[in-house]
């Protein structure tokens, strides 16, 4: 194909799978954009990046910059939810070329009469793109850049700085080259920024052995936005199957008074679309709701696409659920664990169809309750095509909606859902536990492609793993724990009130709780105070008090020799809020460093003194130099400093 085109657009970034799949932002976020121009001979080059929102016609409009090597930069802002198509336009600037041949030639001695002609042409060019002001400019230049009579006025001019302004502003694109289009989809702030709260409504009466209740939730809400959480997660909410119902522990028969697995989701009562009749009515869930909304927190509910062996569906629509020679439907199994009380959805039903529109029903049906966050439950054993159109069917009447995928397994898996669509992600954090592998963790996340697509939520533990180093743990190592993820990222969540209590007690030699409340009602006293629940409250308060936890990407680990002393360095955009975090990782002794600071990235000298507010204690210190010594004992294991120049 023949193309007279000279520039070359050879490379966008961010572009993820070429394109394939979108970025993401929240809203009033920066995109940075990258891009390898190039062009034969020496010619000088404009370069701009276009963007617009989905329901804008025209295209807006900023300026690359060359860095090095043919590299370019440019930034654009997102202020709407909703796609954005962005793309890099790139040209030959004649007029800039002729400006920059020209200041050469006049610096050689040479006289330059015909080449000014040259420019008098490229002034007219111009002349209908600028105000009134400049016209009268443009029109002056081109009468001396023709007059010999004004030739040292005209050489004056034609290098000076104004005439150099508005040949860059009003750009003389001719064979101009584009890339390719690209997206970036654009959320609310919660998708980047949030604090979870898990707790199972059934546990949460005053009563020992009794059957918890949505109004009895509605008492633990003023707890739990005491201590900082905006977003509270229950697990399902919804009838749970009689056939094959487990016991305590997970015992494969259940005795009499044994209430199941909230996700053996599907009885008699209902399935998907309806409330377990021991929590209450679909009108006690709304009430639940605004309660939430009263103190300022978001309910998000559990998405399980599995069901019961009595869920409605089974009878209803048996074409999604693959049987066996012998009539029956193999339970769902994840070696080693059983799950004999659920059974799989056949995703390669001749009735597939069907089965999405229902699933796709069930969220509509939750959102217009009320419901704008959904954690989904083992989304890696769906099809990711499923997810990518029921996202993207839900986002686009909806964009508020919000989904965390509860999938720990492989990581390209995890990556795939995130490309697909989901906001959110559980990661490996909760057994990332030494200084070497947190960097090296935190470093693939926000260093590498991951940073444009995929947005992490840590979680120091879940109803389903309890790790092996918070099994009988102390105190200290709880706070290690939360202080870390709670500010290594901005979405973090825990499972309480078994976090704040410590509670760890484990079947042997595995990760998973003894008398785990999956399987059986808990009893808890939900008014005790403790030390750790008063330093999560004060680690949610900074967090939602300094834009620099807001986000996880700009981050940048310090120096310091001690390797079980982690220290880094976060910041927001616009670099108006900074903080250095230093966190012990022995739970048990003192341990003390030297702590090298970041000048280059904080845009200070080395003697140029910083005041260091610790945000836990109030405690203030003067900070003149590169390398500050840091203590930490194990009853206070971390410093959040706010710096103040």
């Amino acid at each position: 194909m023949q193309n007279q085109k000279r520039v070359v657009v050879d490379y966008v970034f961010p572009s993820i799978n070429c394109g394939e799949f979108y970025i993401k932002r929240v809203v009033n976020e920066i995109v940075n954009i990258d891009a390898y121009i190039l062009a034969d001979g020496h010619d000088v080059l404009g370069a701009s990046v276009l963007y617009k929102h989905e329901k804008e016609k025209n295209w807006q409009e900023t300026r690359m910059k060359l860095v090095v090597n043919d590299e370019w930069k440019g930034a654009f802002t997102v202020k709407k939810q909703g796609f954005y198509t962005y793309k890099v336009q790139a040209w030959v600037d004649y007029a800039l070329n002729w400006r920059y041949g020209l200041i050469r030639k006049i610096n050689d001695g040479q006289h330059v009469s015909s080449e000014l002609l040259e420019g008098a042409e490229f002034v007219k060019a111009i002349v209908d793109k600028v105000n009134a002001k400049d016209i009268a400019y443009l029109e002056h230049l081109q009468h001396i850049f023709k007059n010999e009579n004004h030739y040292s006025e005209a050489i004056t001019e034609a290098t000076s700085d104004r005439l150099y302004k508005l040949f860059f502003e009003n750009p003389i694109k001719i064979l101009d080259n584009s890339s390719k289009e690209y997206r970036v989809y654009v959320d609310r702030k919660k998708a980047r920024f949030s604090t979870w709260y898990e707790f199972f409504p059934r546990s949460t009466s005053e009563q020992p052995g009794i059957h918890g209740t949505f109004n009895d939730c509605k008492r633990i809400l003023p707890r739990v936005k005491s201590m900082g959480f905006d977003v509270v997660y229950l697990p399902p909410i919804h009838p749970i199957g009689e056939v094959n119902r487990k016991g305590k522990n997970n015992t494969t028969e259940a005795k009499e008074g044994d209430v199941g697995s909230t996700w053996g989701i599907g009885s008699q009562h209902g399935g998907h679309k309806d409330t377990h009749p021991q929590l209450g009515t679909l009108d006690d869930f709304k009430s639940l709701i605004q309660c939430a909304k009263d103190n300022d927190i978001e309910i998000a509910m559990d998405y399980a696409l599995q069901a019961a062996p009595d869920h409605p569906w089974v009878k209803e629509h048996p074409k999604w659920f693959k049987w066996r020679p012998d009539g029956t439907v193999q339970y769902a199994e994840n070696p080693p664990k059983k799950y004999q009380d659920i059974l799989p959805i056949y995703w390669e039903s001749e009735d597939y169809k069907a089965l999405w529109d229902e699933c796709l029903s069930i969220l509509m049906y939750w959102i217009d309750c009320g419901i704008k966050i959904f954690r989904v439950d083992n989304p890696h054993t769906k099809p990711f095509y499923f997810w990518n159109w029921i996202i993207s069917q839900v986002k686009a009447k909806h964009p508020d909606v919000i989904f965390l995928a509860e999938a720990f397994t492989a990581p390209k898996v995890m990556q795939q859902l995130a490309k697909q669509g989901y906001t959110q992600s559980y990661t490996y954090f909760t057994w990332r536990n030494n200084k070497h592998e947190l960097i090296e963790y935190v470093e693939e996340l926000t260093k590498s492609e991951l940073k444009e697509y995929m947005q992490p939520n840590f979680w120091p533990n879940t109803p389903d793993i309890n790790p092996f180093h918070l099994q009988g743990a102390n105190e200290s190592k709880h706070i290690q724990r939360y202080v870390l993820a709670g500010t290594l990222s901005s979405s973090i969540g825990i499972y309480g009130p078994v976090f704040e209590y410590m509670l760890s007690d484990a079947l042997i030699g595995r990760e998973e709780y003894n008398n785990s409340e999956k399987f059986q009602i808990a009893h808890y006293d939900w008014n005790i105070k403790n030390k750790l629940i008063t330093i999560i409250g004060k680690v949610n308060y900074i967090r939602h008090h300094n834009e620099a936890l807001q986000q996880t990407n700009n981050i940048k680990f310090c120096f310091i020799e001690n390797h079980n002393l982690l220290a880094f360095y976060k910041w927001n955009d616009a670099k108006t809020n900074e903080v250095l975090i230093v966190v012990s990782l022995d739970a048990y002794n003192s341990q003390q460093g030297t702590v090298q600071l970041p000048l280059g990235e904080l845009g200070i000298n080395a003697g140029q003194n910083l005041e260091m507010h610790d945000l836990i204690t109030d405690n203030r210190y003067n900070w003149n130099n590169e390398w500050n010594f840091v203590e930490l004992h194990p009853t206070l294991p971390f410093h959040i400093f706010k710096i103040n120049k």
